[in-house]
């Protein structure tokens, strides 16, 4: 979901201002569903480039800390996933992430198009997805794989969950609002209710198709593991999980519980590629989360989680900006992060913030990442006729002014997002971040891998965009040495041997 508009969550305003395609014949998966081993622990790292989690950090195969920069794209309506055409996803698209930095993608794929039917996964919709997967793999982009939703169901003007996992009612007609008004409509909330008790085991098929999802890419190399759902709504729940407390009632007796049975699945298929976890989608506003507070056996779990600034979003629609409610509750917002993965055990990442054109806003978050030394994807790569964002109709969200143009980038928003940081540090960072204004970039490691083991030998990764380095970049290294050429795109730094730890600097030329 994206930021919400005027009027849209009034309601919930109460609880958080007074604080501050083509069907094929499938495989049907009711059988495999039945029988799920239970997960004994996390396992050795498999072969393939992917990531894996040690302690608080993201690592690669050589165990180096990795840190993202990367985009959403998800293609919302049928078929589901983005087609090869320039208005959706090709190979110089893929092409065009690489050359400009990002090294992620959370990519949608969704419910609707795994399983159109009930307990049948349709492979031919997996065919089509693979062909995204591979693009971005070969160009060493990190793949995220959402099962996205909002607003359920395309029946209340949203996307994710096929139609035949939506009971038809006699009210369905009150949801007319669209998005995001149809999340406080009795119709949309008792879809997600339905589902959180598991009504006609839909539970059962979620899974299933997870595991089917995870059974195609388990060995896929730079996957970075499985999203189980985008910014699940609490039903009938939400005005209690409104308050700056949350909901410990739903996130632990229903969401998490959700969590739990499907990973079991994904477990049964794929040991130990990272399963990501979100909170309620009030979190994304500043109110706490609960899960973890019983603890989950698995060693490869991720924390996903989104920052939107909800009164700015409101009162921008009369014209305000830079509202100074923003910085305390997007601050908040990380700190309730940190502590909810340090909680569960868990890697850290905003998958979610942004969706406009107020680049104040997006440069403050992109800031507080790097003081938090945290990854990031912005919302959004293109505007793929999105039915559920705040942009609605006029592609603010998007990279570009145009879908089928990729020479229509903005450049002020690109300036933004485009910026040096360290794609994999050879040892555990300690502190990074970009002076927007003097170009000044800074890195500080220590030399010991995430989790213990020398990074003797092993390359820290620098991007450096000349976007804001036109005439190059002078380097200063304490502690390590430059084995890249002078100029590169990717600076390269080596630790001396018997150094404790590495500073890098970089100014313009």
């Amino acid at each position: 979901m994206k930021r919400f508009r005027l009027g849209v969550l009034i309601a919930a305003l109460t609880g958080i201002l007074v604080w501050g395609c083509t069907r094929t014949p499938g495989i049907d998966t009711a059988a495999a569903a039945d029988n799920v081993p239970a997960y004994s622990g996390p396992q050795a790292p498999s072969r393939h480039h992917q990531l894996r989690r040690n302690g608080a950090w993201l690592v690669d195969a050589q165990g180096r800390a990795v840190i993202l920069h990367g985009v959403n794209a998800v293609w919302k309506q049928a078929p589901y996933v983005a087609p090869d055409s320039l208005d959706g996803f090709t190979a110089a698209d893929a092409d065009w992430l690489a050359a400009h930095g990002f090294n992620s993608v959370r990519l949608g794929v969704l419910f609707a198009g795994v399983m159109p039917q009930p307990h049948m996964v349709d492979p031919s919709y997996l065919d089509r997805i693979d062909r995204v997967v591979q693009l971005l793999a070969a160009r060493g982009i990190y793949i995220l794989l959402d099962f996205h939703q909002d607003l359920y169901s395309e029946r209340y003007h949203g996307e994710g969950f096929p139609d035949w996992a939506t009971q038809p009612s006699r009210f369905d007609t009150l949801a007319r609002a669209g998005f995001p008004l149809n999340y406080f409509t009795p119709p949309a909330s008792n879809a997600f209710d339905r589902f959180w008790d598991d009504a006609d085991g839909l539970q059962d098929d979620y899974r299933s198709a997870w595991m089917a999802v995870a059974a195609r890419w388990a060995a896929q190399d730079h996957l970075m593991g499985y999203e189980l759902i985008n910014e699940p709504w609490p039903g009938g729940n939400w005005p209690r999980c409104a308050g700056p407390q949350g909901c410990a009632h739903f996130e632990r007796d229903k969401l998490q519980p959700m969590y739990e049975k499907v990973l079991a699945g994904i477990r049964s298929v794929d040991r130990d590629n990272i399963v990501w976890l979100e909170p309620q989608i009030l979190f994304d506003f500043g109110t706490d989360s609960h899960l973890g507070e019983r603890g989950i056996a698995d060693g490869q779990l991720g924390f996903s989680w989104h920052d939107y600034c909800l009164p700015e979003t409101l009162l921008q629609a009369f014209g305000l900006r830079k509202l100074p409610a923003c910085e305390p509750l997007e601050q908040r917002v990380f700190s309730n992060a940190r502590t909810v993965s340090r909680r569960l055990g868990a890697a850290s990442l905003m998958t979610e913030f942004s969706a406009s054109e107020d680049l104040v806003d997006t440069a403050r978050l992109v800031g507080y990442a790097d003081d938090n030394l945290t990854g990031w994807m912005v919302w959004s790569y293109k505007n793929w006729a999105d039915p559920t964002t705040q942009a609605q109709g006029s592609g603010a969200q998007s990279l570009f002014a145009r879908d089928t143009e990729l020479a229509s980038v903005k450049p002020a928003k690109l300036a933004v997002l485009e910026r040096p940081y360290p794609q994999a540090v050879a040892g555990t960072p300690l502190s990074y971040g970009f002076d927007p204004r003097t170009r000044a970039f800074s890195l500080e490691y220590r030399t010991v891998l995430p989790g213990g083991g020398s990074a003797a030998g092993l390359v820290t990764d620098i991007y450096v965009p000349a976007l804001h380095y036109p005439q190059g970049y002078t380097v200063q290294v304490d502690g390590g040495h430059v084995v890249s050429e002078a100029g590169a795109a990717h600076l390269l730094i080596v630790a001396d041997d018997g150094a404790d730890g590495v500073t890098v600097s970089l100014a313009p030329g």
